[in-house]
């Protein structure tokens, strides 16, 4: 079986729990189902956020709102302090093990990190 990895990315809407809760669990939810994603089929995710939102940790929530993800490997990073940069951004790199080739893997980038990759963007 192949490893792939999948990208996605959203912004909160504030540097709150609750703003950063909703956010991760809407992309969580828009990656897994565009993808089909089984959660025994992710090999690790990794999750970072712009230097401001710094009142939590993603993966937190990823474990509390699916539990199927109490296994999977997570690990959270401060986003690098680009000038310009957008700001109150999430990302998340998901690994997966999964027979779709590459070019069929749907990256998921909603709100305002649709702006990140426009050439790919919600394929």
């Amino acid at each position: 079986m192949l490893q792939r990895g999948i990208r996605g990315a959203i912004t909160a809407d504030e540097n709150t729990p609750e703003c950063i809760e909703k956010a991760v669990v809407e992309l969580i939810e828009e990656i897994t189902f565009r993808n089909g994603i089984n959660p025994k089929d992710i090999v690790s995710a990794v999750f970072s956020m712009t230097k401001d939102l710094d009142c939590v940790y993603p993966a937190k929530f990823a474990r509390e709102h699916f539990k199927q993800w109490q296994y999977v490997p997570m690990m959270c990073f401060s986003e690098l302090d680009i000038k310009g940069a957008l700001q109150k951004c999430i990302r998340l790199l998901i690994t997966v093990n999964t027979q779709v080739s590459q070019e069929d893997i749907k990256h998921v980038y909603l709100k305002g990190a649709q702006i990140l990759r426009k050439d790919i963007t919600n394929k």
